[in-house]
C-alpha cells in the first residue's frame, strides 16, 4: 500500500505512467473505442467499470502534462455527419484546471482519423467503460519539476 495514490490507479496503470518519458502520450478512451485494435503495439490496460473522467482526475494527480507543447492534452473531434453534443468535455477542462494553471488552453482536439494515427502511436491506451460519445483524450507527458 501506498500514501496519497488514488485508490482508482491500478499498479499496472502506475507502473505505466512511471514508465513513461517526456513527449510520450497516453490515451484514455471511451467504451466504444476500438482499444485492443489500436493498441496492438503498445500496452493496453482495462479500466471498464469506471469512466474517462474519474481515470483523467486520478492520473493528473500524479502525471504532469508537457509544457513544450500547446497542447499537451487532445480530445476526438465530432464527425460532421454526427449530431452529437460533447458536456463531458466541460468535466474534463474542469479537471484539467485543478491540475494544470494553463487550463483550458493545454486543451486541443484532433479529426477523429488522426486521432486513430496518433493513438495507435501511444505509449498506452486505458480502455474505460465510459458511455459518453466521443470522449476520448490524450495526454502527452511532461517533465516533474521539484
Amino acid at each position: 500500500m501506498l500514501k496519497n495514490i488514488p485508490k482508482i490507479l491500478s499498479p499496472e496503470l502506475l507502473k505505466v505512467l512511471c514508465e513513461m518519458g517526456h513527449s510520450d502520450q497516453i490515451v484514455i478512451s471511451d467504451g466504444n473505442f476500438p482499444a485492443e485494435s489500436m493498441g496492438k503495439d503498445c500496452i493496453v490496460i482495462r479500466c471498464d467499470g469506471h469512466g474517462v473522467p474519474e481515470i483523467l482526475d486520478a492520473i493528473l494527480k500524479v502525471f504532469p502534462l508537457d509544457t513544450y507543447t500547446q497542447c499537451p492534452v487532445n480530445l476526438m473531434e465530432v464527425m460532421d455527419a454526427d449530431n452529437v453534443e460533447t458536456p463531458i468535455w466541460d468535466a474534463y477542462k474542469y479537471i484539467i484546471k485543478n491540475h494544470d494553471s494553463r487550463g483550458e488552453e493545454t486543451v486541443g482536439t484532433i479529426e477523429r482519423f488522426a486521432f486513430y494515427e496518433q493513438a495507435k502511436k501511444a505509449y498506452a491506451i486505458v480502455a474505460t467503460g465510459e458511455k459518453a460519445l466521443y470522449a476520448n483524450v490524450i495526454l502527452q507527458k511532461g517533465v516533474v519539476v521539484e
